[in-house]
């Protein structure tokens, strides 16, 4: 099976390298929100059959046209590849967006993270730590773990604390191994515990953002009383920049390093699909959601699971997981969201909601999918409609 992994380094380059770098960012951007611009303009006047727009050829086109335009020989100082990347990235940002996949595409901004991508005639020399781009000097690079596979393109970025690093795209070809157990495993995510498993392990949220945030809200008292275009207020903006880059890595390893447990540990794993944007709706939830990842950790557990031989299988949100008594099956209708732990009416048993969800949503999956280990079936329902829960797994079914 071939995939694309990506392999990030980190880069020195120097004052006269950074300057160039500059640059490249900063046509590659002005080509991206240009030609964004044209591309809204264009759908805006034409209706009919031409109400479809523009393409990346048609856009490639007029980019060649603009290099030859008074006042634009500039555009010519850059990799004339890198600029067709950013015509291909922005065509992918709009059919994902036309295809409901993502929002409309936005205009970046300088004061961002800024990033371009050269595709080929690009090359890198692991002993003397030196990587060649085109139209650039040899750039310091510390490749700190080998390289898999045939490369085929790399992206230089810069984070907003002022890092470079190098993203190098490489097709490595893979054999999934047989693991050495048929073990399932439902996943329940929550706040008061990041996860619960249908083994009854708990996880707690490391909650990176909620431990710093005291330090985040003095950088950022001190920044915003710095006198806008001033040196101190640089100064000022790095140290909240790179805090806030610390948050984010510190949060990438930890799902990293469990979402690499779980599915070195699993054959399957069941997990809940949880709607977190309209969940971060929720002003009293939104800083917590938000800090936990959970579309981080399923993405990381979807596509590791798929590289280990594994599954990894997303249930229907609107199934019962918490309302649902696991072993007698009753249908609590009553629970609230403060509602930690419920006594059942039908069998006098203390439930733990989240466990008891992640009981559900192994049983759930095990049920529609037709996987034969964990969990036993429960023996009756109560309270509810037999032929309602028929069509709820019916759907989740339809649903995988």
């Amino acid at each position: 099976m071939l995939i694309h992994k990506a392999f990030k380094f980190r880069l020195y380059p120097n004052i006269e390298q950074q300057r160039a770098l500059q640059c490249q960012f900063g046509v590659c951007r002005f080509v991206f929100n240009h030609f964004l611009r044209t591309r809204m303009d264009f759908y805006a006047a034409h209706t009919g059959e031409q109400k479809q727009g523009l393409n990346y050829h048609d856009t490639a086109k007029m980019l060649t046209e603009l290099k030859q335009q008074s006042g634009y020989e500039w555009l010519k100082e850059a990799n004339s590849q890198a600029l067709q990347q950013a015509l291909r990235h922005l065509d992918t940002a709009y059919r994902n967006f036309f295809e409901n996949r993502a929002e409309f595409p936005k205009f970046k901004n300088k004061r961002g993270k800024q990033s371009f991508t050269v595709p080929q005639f690009f090359t890198l020399d692991v002993e003397q730590g030196r990587l060649n781009l085109p139209k650039l000097d040899l750039l310091k690079i510390v490749v700190h773990r080998p390289l898999e596979g045939t490369m085929k393109s790399v992206t230089i970025s810069r984070s907003p604390s002022g890092r470079y690093f190098a993203s190098i795209l490489c097709e490595v070809e893979i054999a999934p191994k047989p693991k050495r157990t048929d073990k399932a495993l439902g996943i329940d995510l929550g706040l008061k515990s990041f996860l619960v498993t249908s083994d009854g392990e708990r996880i707690d949220p490391p909650q990176h953002y909620r431990r710093t945030e005291t330090k985040l809200v003095k950088l950022q008292r001190q920044l915003s009383r710095k006198q806008q275009g001033s040196k101190g207020r640089e100064k000022a903006r790095l140290k909240v920049a790179r805090l806030h880059e610390k948050i984010a890595n510190q949060r990438a390893d930890f799902l990293h390093q469990l979402s690499r447990r779980l599915v070195d540990e699993n054959q399957v794993l069941y997990a809940e699909s949880l709607n977190v944007k309209g969940m971060a709706a929720n002003h009293h939830l939104a800083k917590s959601i938000s800090d936990a990842g959970w579309g981080e950790f399923v993405r990381q557990l979807d596509y590791k699971s798929g590289w280990s031989g594994g599954q990894f299988k997303q249930l229907d949100r609107f199934a019962p997981s918490s309302k649902r008594h696991n072993t007698c099956g009753y249908l609590y209708q009553d629970l609230r969201l403060a509602d930690r732990e419920w006594t059942c009416p039908e069998c006098g048993e203390l439930v733990d909601r989240d466990h008891n969800a992640a009981q559900n949503i192994l049983h759930f999956g095990q049920h529609s999918l037709n996987f034969n280990v964990g969990l036993e079936r429960p023996k009756r329902i109560r309270r509810g409609s037999p032929a309602l829960l028929g069509e709820t797994l019916n759907s989740e079914a339809t649903c995988l």
